[in-house]
């Protein structure tokens, strides 16, 4: 659990400018115009730039800086001091559908998130893609347009379609 849920406090902001629904703050967070966020928590000192979407149960650690146009689904938690580039995104469900077998579209029930986690320290290009159900290691980088489909381990340069590894930092 994290601590500083108890001194993290609400914002609800619904204006032509940003939509904040339920969003959980730390201290001294900026967030940007035109972001979309709701139900999610982001930690002390954090910047979120324009036309970012934060979705429900995400979560944005200590000392971040998210630039434009990047979309956070739900299921990645982001740890501290981690970059995220412009129009980075993630994923969460591996498989999506749009409508079930019997041509219902599909809900909530009908599928199961699949977590993402960025661990402290990393750095991901802009337009890079990350796959649902992946951890990226502390510290690595991940390159610019880069699509990521498995586990990154800590320390190293990730860059491609799929993403491997370049070098150890």
């Amino acid at each position: 659990m994290n601590l500083n849920l108890l001194v993290m406090k609400e914002l609800n902001v619904d204006s032509a400018m940003q939509c904040l629904r339920n969003v959980r703050v730390g201290k001294n967070v900026r967030i940007f115009n035109f972001v979309n966020a709701y139900e999610c928590e982001i930690d002390d000192g954090t910047k979120i730039g324009s036309f970012v979407e934060i979705q429900k149960n995400a979560r944005i650690g200590k000392n971040c800086k998210i630039s434009s146009h990047s979309f956070i689904c739900e299921g990645v938690f982001i740890h501290d001091n981690v970059f995220v580039g412009h129009n980075v995104t993630f994923i969460n469900d591996r498989y999506p559908r749009a409508t079930n077998p019997d041509g219902s579209i599909q809900t909530d029930a009908d599928w199961v998130v699949e977590n993402t986690v960025i661990e402290d320290g990393v750095s991901i290009g802009s337009s890079a893609t990350l796959l649902s159900g992946i951890t990226v290691g502390r510290n690595s980088f991940i390159g610019a347009g880069s699509v990521v489909t498995k586990d990154v381990p800590p320390g190293v340069i990730v860059a491609g379609n799929p993403a491997k590894i370049i070098r150890e930092i």
